[in-house]
């Protein structure tokens, strides 16, 4: 294992996790390296600078409105649950899920669709699952014949049957930059879920140790198949690998609960990876999830915003409705929630990603565009505080919220109310850094001048009368 700095350990209940879905929360790990790659630093720097993402899990599993991949796993978790309907046993479960692939056909699929409506909203990057723990290979790979672009599946008959070379060449084309999201385990690869075997968790169902040349299979399969996506699919900026399971065993954190469900070595040699990932991609940010090391090059809590600015370059991945896969009629998150969502995030120095899920037919719901819309109305008026911006102090107190202009001398103050529908007051009365020496101050999205008065670190502003122009954030910026 790569030399770790020893940091302070940042452990999982720092974080504010909605019960419902804590045991899909990933713990961040404790060890962080800065890249010593001068381009990787520089691309970490700026991917920082971004802000605002667009997260994609899509596959077969959303013609059944069901999580992504994990009902295949046999554990007992109350949101893995398997539905009768789709079969009486576990086996004939997991036969009627592979069979999804040949009636797979998002007819509707149209990336422009959503670059459009993602970016006017102020989204800067995507990350597009290629591939999830079930396998099935949303890209055109030579490795197997679970995938998109197979006979078998009815949309490898249409033009854009390469969903994943069609989002990211629409994507890339409207500026932003673009994420792979891979999963290291495959649960339908023979190699890792060995079929003598039965499968006993999300682990390797066998000891790479006692079947070296089994093992030795996967790690070729696994290569091989991010070779693909890193050689073949246009310029990547980030390379997002999740399945943090598969990983050398003395990285295992024995205090996160799920690792400690990893009873045998799964070694999927990182550093072979990385380097081909680099070569093909030179500068390429990698996030190898959960295992400290160089090869995670930033950190990803997930469902969960630190309560606290971190010290290492960081990004919350968080569901516009409940689930990261699509429900029928899923409990989507109101704009008010998603602005202040990204308003906590970006104060606390960290990336807001954000989950939609596509639907069977290949479109978001309705609903999703209404909250993209109205998301970029709000953004119009303030993107000036948002990006390009770094956390200061004093980062969060009461319902205000601070970022600053990366050369220090604008400040951003949010004014938020978390307890019901925004209704920005007729004054606001804030502290500001001692160090700071205002010279001007304005209300983003009202074109009349404010009258303010500073007196020692505290700032008092009077709002004009009319204030309907201030939807879910009020944001104060003052310039030195």
């Amino acid at each position: 294992m790569p030399a770790r700095q020893k940091t302070k350990v940042i452990v999982l209940s720092s974080f504010l996790i909605t019960a419902k879905l804590l045991s899909q929360a990933h713990n961040v790990s404790e060890g962080y390296q800065k890249p010593v790659d001068p381009v990787v630093a520089k691309n970490v720097e700026e991917w920082q600078d971004l802000k605002f993402g667009l997260f994609m899990h899509w596959g077969t599993y959303s013609q059944w409105g069901i999580v992504e991949s994990w009902s295949l796993c046999p554990e007992d978790e109350s949101w893995t649950q398997r539905k009768p309907e789709h079969g009486k046993s576990y086996y004939e479960y997991v036969k009627n899920y592979e069979n999804l692939q040949t009636s797979f056909n998002p007819v509707r699929f149209n990336p422009q669709k959503w670059a459009d409506a993602t970016k006017k909203a102020g989204m800067k990057y995507v990350v597009f699952t290629t591939k999830h723990h079930d396998g099935f290979a949303m890209f055109d790979t030579k490795q197997s014949d679970y995938k998109i672009t197979s006979a078998k599946t009815p949309f490898s008959k249409n033009p854009k049957a390469d969903i994943t070379k069609e989002i990211f060449s629409t994507f890339r084309k409207e500026g932003f930059k673009i994420g792979a999201y891979f999963s290291k385990p495959d649960w339908h690869s023979d190699d890792y879920w060995w079929s003598y075997f039965p499968p006993k968790d999300r682990n390797v169902n066998y000891d790479p140790k006692k079947y070296p040349e089994k093992w030795k299979s996967f790690k070729d399969f696994t290569f091989n198949q991010l070779n693909e996506i890193t050689s073949g699919y246009g310029k990547i900026d980030i390379l997002w690998l999740d399945g943090g399971w598969v990983r050398p065993f003395n990285t295992i954190d024995p205090k996160v609960e799920w690792q400690r469900t990893i009873k045998v070595e799964q070694d999927i040699d990182m550093d072979k990876i990385g380097a081909m990932a680099r070569k093909n991609q030179p500068g390429i940010i990698m996030v190898d999830r959960t295992v400290p090391g160089k090869w995670e090059n930033y950190i990803t809590p997930e469902q969960a915003v630190p309560e606290q600015p971190l010290s290492v370059p960081w990004e919350s991945c968080i569901t516009m409705g409940d689930s990261f896969s699509y429900v029928p009629n899923d409990n989507y998150k109101s704009t008010q929630k998603i602005i202040e969502t990204l308003v906590k995030i970006i104060s606390r120095g960290g990336n807001y990603l954000m989950n939609i899920a596509p639907g069977p037919d290949g479109d978001y719901d309705a609903v999703v565009y209404e909250r993209l819309k109205e998301i970029s109305g709000w953004m119009e008026k303030n993107q000036s505080a948002v990006f390009a911006t770094r956390s200061v102090a004093p980062y969060h107190e009461g319902e205000f919220y601070y970022t600053r202009s990366k050369d220090g001398n604008t400040l951003n103050i949010f004014h938020l109310d978390t307890q019901s529908e925004y209704r920005a007051p007729s004054e606001l009365t804030f502290a500001i850094p001692e160090q700071f020496t205002p010279t001007s101050l304005k209300i983003l999205g009202i074109s009349s001048q404010v009258q303010w008065k500073k007196n020692g670190n505290t700032i008092k502003v009077q709002l004009p009368q009319d204030r309907t122009a201030l939807k879910y954030a009020a944001v104060i910026q003052v310039r030195q």
